[in-house]
């Protein structure tokens, strides 16, 4: 199972292939943080040897990477989970209907 960093990870390239830097940037854009260089790139680096991103050719230091299908069977799957705890423990709080 990924962890938060990696599903975060996922999450932003679904919309294609981004480098290193620009992964980071979609995070914070999302989430308001961004990963620090240790906890993103040791995520892209798992993610790529589980095979649910494929590094592209680029330009310089620039790598941008992708996310495979796999990849995005695992980010469908893992939110999928996550939205049924946020829901059940959202109604737990009183805050979403029955």
């Amino acid at each position: 199972m990924p962890n938060d960093a990696q599903i975060l990870v996922l999450y932003a390239l679904t919309d294609g292939p981004l480098h290193g830097y620009a992964v980071n940037t979609a995070i914070g854009e999302l989430t308001g943080e961004r990963l620090g260089p240790g906890s993103l790139y040791g995520a892209l680096a798992r993610l790529e040897a589980k095979g649910l991103i494929e590094a592209l050719e680029g330009e310089g230091r620039q790598r941008p990477v992708r996310i495979t299908d796999q990849g995005r069977t695992v980010l469908k799957r893992e939110l999928l989970a996550m939205a049924r705890v946020a829901d059940a423990g959202l109604r737990r709080l009183g805050a979403r209907p029955a």
